[in-house]
């Protein structure tokens, strides 16, 4: 396998906190996405929708989102289990995962994508160019607010989002908060639900990667 990388972008810290908490040695190739190197040809061959994280397998195949990169991961690797260890845990896990992903990483993007200077003509990821819409600022910035409050809120009550045990749902979330640093947001001092989790999640040596 090969992982293709940018230690600068938060999608692709997604799996490599995934890879560093499965303890995984994988080759990583690193794309200089400030450079545009993910349009160029070499890179555009193998993945026509110029963006990272790319898993190449050994069969040559090619999976190029986080998600499905994850869920091979998870089935060639299932230790430690990081999407639950039955059907119903599993569902569960991937279910709050993909609302972390749509309520706060896809919001923090929404920002950061429309204002960005270096993002004027890519205001969404991948080969098209999309022209930035000011009014999605405010309101990706006003979508994280309430993302934090919700997620303070579910902490309330255990260690981690999906419960006792720490999971996909948490890699998402703290790459998601780590990321909406980018818009100049950060949790409250009130919400110390939140703010107890992001520091210890902080303490392990996957959030160091």
């Amino acid at each position: 396998m090969k992982f293709y990388d940018c230690s600068t972008a938060p999608s692709p810290r997604r799996v490599r906190m995934f890879i560093a908490e499965k303890n995984i040695d994988i080759p990583v190739v690193e794309v200089d996405l400030a450079n545009g190197e993910q349009h160029k040809a070499h890179f555009a061959s193998l993945n026509p929708f110029r963006t990272v994280p790319v898993l190449e397998l050994d069969s040559g195949e090619v999976l190029t989102s986080s998600t499905a990169i994850v869920h091979y991961l998870e089935g060639v690797f299932p230790e430690p289990a990081l999407m639950g260890s039955s059907v119903n845990a599993r569902a569960l896990i991937m279910d709050l995962d993909w609302r972390i992903e749509q309520d706060g990483f896809m919001a923090i993007g929404e920002a950061f994508r429309n204002r960005a200077k270096s993002f004027a003509n890519h205001a969404l990821t991948g080969r098209h160019e999309y022209a930035q819409i000011p009014a999605l600022v405010e309101r990706g910035a006003h979508r994280t607010g309430l993302f934090f409050a919700w997620l303070d809120e579910l902490l309330a009550d255990r260690t981690y989002l999906a419960g006792d045990n720490f999971t996909l749902a948490d890699i998402t979330a703290f790459v998601s908060v780590e990321f909406a640093r980018w818009i100049k947001q950060t949790p409250t001092s009130t919400q110390e639900n939140l703010q107890r989790w992001h520091a210890e999640v902080s303490q392990r040596s996957s959030a160091k990667v």
